[in-house]
């Protein structure tokens, strides 16, 4: 075999097994300064590889390890693995992450399935609204403002009666001092609050001892003439709702609608009189709180209320504002039904009148008032005509997880909507796991659903596709019935 054949194939396997075919000189070494010998590398030779810090050598020896990532997936090992051992004096690491105690947030699953997150995102939730129960004091205006809306934000979209349980007293005193020396805005959001921290404490003792130590308060801003429209409108929701969940007497209920009442009606805008024109959502609060109120009176105080105090209703129909309209259109539809509980017969020289005046607000087409008003108030007043006529309701169903609860009344449905405003988008999550709302609505206690039940009651696309597509043919079937076939007229 020639001698260059014999040189190449040699220089072959030295390629592949990663020696040099002559031994080349190595790099002269030179002193460190530490002691000891540091290798400089010949000319030509390539840089070496810069290690990775802190990372230590692969048992191969390959080179560096590589470096961990930075995004961590938590999930449970494989059912071969060996399992992993709590760190000591810690808690497992497959614990649940909402323990007694801690707060449980809108996009968490129910009881009893794996919660995600950690403890220690818990606690930086908690301790950023104890953060913001301390702003409440503090002596700019602004800071308490944005404390205000951020424990406004919490309390309507989490669960949080375990932690307020031992905090309501200063809560308390914090909320009493921004009513009292608050202006504007930062009265109204103090009163949202207080509605929310009496939702979240229920109607226990807790609730009930907020709801008398700020009484006075809420009256006495609610009936100041001075006092921004803002800061009364939220002190009506404020009185209203926590009279309806925390009041234990009836004194404490029949002052709450009397001083409701001397809101939305007052002697200028009693029978015969003219509707108020000034301060609509003022009045649209008050008379809702009113309302509410009304759906838990003792039979003997509804015969007083049907008497005389409801004829302060129908003046209310003639105001420039529809949601007040519209508000006290149900009212009377409300009272009607309260009426037919209590088997007493609303028959009343004013009767007929009133009916004819809903036909008209039910085909009203003045031009001077907005198109989708005028649709939206000739819709709810055909459901009030038909129910005073014929005692038809409108029945809704309201969905909310696997869960769904109908309003088969006017009754359940001023509730609703009472709860509705107050908590806005964090409705559906109270309706799962409030105990309070669910005791209210009649739901039960929460349910408790595992993982391999959730999965099971998911529907695919197409089964939803085809549920929604057979409901919106219902849909439209049912609406075409009373839908204004002026419309189609062109």
């Amino acid at each position: 075999m020639p001698a260059s054949q014999t040189s190449n194939r040699a220089l072959g396997g030295s390629l592949e097994t990663g020696f040099t075919a002559t031994k080349a000189p190595g790099p002269a070494l030179r002193p460190h300064p530490d002691g000891h010998p540091r290798q400089t590398p010949s000319p030509g030779t390539p840089p070496p590889v810069p290690a990775l810090p802190n990372t230590p050598p692969s048992p191969r020896g390959h080179g560096p390890r590589s470096a961990p990532s930075q995004t961590l997936r938590r999930c449970r090992p494989a059912a071969s693995s060996a399992p992993r051992l709590p760190p000591p004096g810690g808690p497992h690491p497959w614990a649940p992450a909402f323990a007694p105690g801690h707060l449980r947030d809108v996009g968490a699953t129910p009881a009893g399935s794996e919660a995600a997150g950690e403890p220690g995102q818990e606690e930086e939730a908690e301790d950023r609204l104890k953060e913001h129960m301390d702003n409440l004091l503090d002596k700019s205006a602004k800071t308490r403002q944005a404390a205000l809306q951020s424990l406004r934000l919490a309390f309507s979209s989490k669960t949080l009666s375990e932690f307020l349980l031992e905090r309501r007293l200063m809560l308390t005193d914090s909320l009493e001092k921004c009513l009292k020396k608050g202006k504007g805005e930062e009265q109204a959001l103090a009163g949202t609050v207080l509605t929310l921290l009496c939702l979240q404490m229920g109607s226990g003792p807790e609730g009930e001892e907020v709801f008398r130590s700020l009484k006075p308060l809420l009256v006495s801003v609610l009936t100041d003439s001075m006092a921004s429209p803002g800061a009364r409108q939220s002190c009506a929701t404020a009185l209203g709702m926590c009279c309806y969940i925390a009041a234990a007497d009836l004194e404490d209920l029949v002052s709450c609608l009397s001083c409701l009442e001397g809101i939305f009606s007052p002697p200028s805008a009693g029978e015969g009189g003219s509707a108020p024109t000034q301060h609509g959502p003022l009045h649209c609060s008050a008379l809702q709180s009113w309302s509410l109120l009304l759906t838990i009176c003792p039979p003997s105080h509804i015969k007083s209320v049907l008497d005389n105090r409801w004829l302060k209703l129908p003046p209310l129909l003639s105001s420039s504002s529809v949601a007040l309209r519209i508000l006290a259109g149900e009212t009377i539809a409300l009272v009607f039904e309260l009426a037919q509980d209590v088997e007493e017969d609303l028959c009343h020289q004013d009767t007929e009148f009133l009916r004819a005046q809903l036909k008209v607000l039910a085909t009203e087409s003045n031009k001077y008032r907005a198109k989708t008003d005028r649709r939206k108030q000739r819709s709810i007043f055909r459901d009030i005509l038909r129910f005073i006529e014929s005692g038809e309701y409108q029945e809704e169903t309201i969905r909310f997880g696997l869960e769904c609860m109908y309003l088969d009344s006017w009754a359940r449905q001023r509730t609703y909507q009472a709860f509705k405003e107050v908590l806005g988008s964090g409705i559906r999550h109270h309706l799962q796991n409030n105990e309070l709302l669910r005791e209210i609505f009649g739901l039960g206690p929460p349910l408790v659903l595992d993982a391999a039940a959730l999965k099971a009651s998911k529907v695919s696309r197409f089964e939803k596709h085809l549920y929604n597509s057979a409901a919106f043919k219902a849909r439209t079937k049912a609406r075409s019935r009373v839908r204004d076939k002026r419309a189609d007229v062109l």
